[in-house]
């Protein structure tokens, strides 16, 4: 159940950012929840490979719940990075309105 919430409140904030700045408001919202999941996975495996690297084999007598929770972390912050990315650069520069600008059929 918590993870259909981060799913719609990630999902939110992307389908609005685009939304705001005219963008494809579906292909942003899947593309926030994908780079956040991805990175939820990218995470947890580093967090893992670090903890064996420092200290052992102890880390992978914890539970799959736990290895997982670990890189929620890395996942939520790299989601909001992107995010915040998105947003400056598309603050910086906005989409033209104007349809004469290359869709001009007076060649």
């Amino acid at each position: 159940m918590l993870g259909l919430l981060v799913l719609f409140f990630i999902g939110k904030a992307f389908y609005t950012l685009a939304q705001k700045h005219n963008r494809n408001k579906w292909l942003f919202a899947i593309l926030g929840i994908v780079v956040c999941y991805g990175m939820i996975t990218i995470g947890a495996l580093l967090v893992v490979f670090i903890a064996i690297a420092v200290s052992g084999d102890g880390i992978l007598n914890n539970s799959d719940t736990v290895l997982g929770l670990m890189g929620v972390p890395v996942g939520l912050l790299s989601a909001w990075l992107f995010h915040h990315l998105l947003r400056k650069n598309w603050e910086g520069n906005p989409k033209d309105q104007n349809s004469d600008l290359l869709d001009s059929s007076n060649f």
